[in-house]
């Protein structure tokens, strides 16, 4: 059995992490078919919007820590090394999230746990239902963080608080994470599918390649000076305004109707 099921339908390409039993935990096998994934959805022209989510009533319950059992056994080198490969095994997913040119939705309910968060806050945007809840806990099986979670975590919820959240541990509810600014959306558990389809196909309906160009400037102004910031929002709007979608978008609030993009 996959461990990653893929469907793609009215522009939206729908990741789902299929290890139920396991609460979604991210096998070898996960990471490997996830990576392949992202890589040929980045490339079809015909996904506007790419939506994960997790098999049954979890999103991802972290990494696989029972399938660690036998690593533990070696000696601290061999350790060393096997985690450093694991580590990095990871690496061309988070790169893969961040280049895709566009949106990526996580659609969460029941555990998001260590890796499980980490993958969430590298999405463009997270809707929850309001069972689901969210824990780094990687200090509870004594290691720090990965999956790019130090990165993206402190820019979202600022130094302090994910101090407290990585070196505490602690559970918390879907409503206390879009308070703290991780996730955008915390809807009633039974309209979490709903509401996540509204939510992508509004995007998947959306001026796709101004998503892209989107996406890389704010990732961008993560680590740019001002100027060059301004620089690459001059390069990008032009490169916008020289395509079918902003033709279309003028058109329509000229006269004065809803815009029908097509991606381009």
């Amino acid at each position: 059995m996959s461990h990653l099921e893929v469907s793609n339908e009215n522009g939206i390409a729908t990741l789902t992490m299929n290890r139920p039993e396991a609460r979604n935990a991210l096998s070898m096998e996960m990471r490997k078919e996830l990576t392949d994934v992202l890589h040929d959805v980045e490339r079809d022209n015909s996904v506007r919007c790419v939506l994960l989510k997790g098999a049954g009533d979890h999103f991802m319950a972290g990494g696989d820590v029972k399938g660690m059992g036998d690593s533990i056994k070696k000696s601290p080198e061999e350790i060393k090394k096997e985690f450093m490969l694991r580590i990095h095994d990871l690496h061309p997913i988070m790169f893969a999230m961040r280049r895709m040119p566009k949106p990526i939705v996580a659609s969460c309910r029941g555990a998001a746990a260590g890796a499980g968060v980490s993958i969430a806050l590298a999405c463009d945007l997270v809707i929850a239902a309001e069972d689901a809840f969210f824990t780094l806990a990687y200090c509870k099986i004594g290691t720090s963080p990965d999956g790019s979670s130090s990165f993206h975590l402190p820019r979202a919820v600022g130094i302090k608080k994910a101090m407290e959240i990585a070196l505490l541990g602690d559970r918390f509810d879907a409503q206390a994470a879009k308070d703290m600014g991780m996730i955008n959306f915390v809807v009633p558990d039974a309209e979490l599918d709903e509401e996540t389809d509204k939510l992508t196909t509004r995007l998947a309906n959306g001026p796709t390649h101004v998503y892209g160009n989107t996406k890389a400037l704010f990732y961008r102004s993560l680590e740019s000076e001002f100027e060059s910031q301004l620089q690459a929002e001059a390069e990008y709007f032009s490169d916008c305004a020289s395509r079918e979608d902003f033709k279309e978008g003028v058109t329509a609030f000229i006269e004065k109707r809803s815009p029908v993009f097509t991606g381009g």
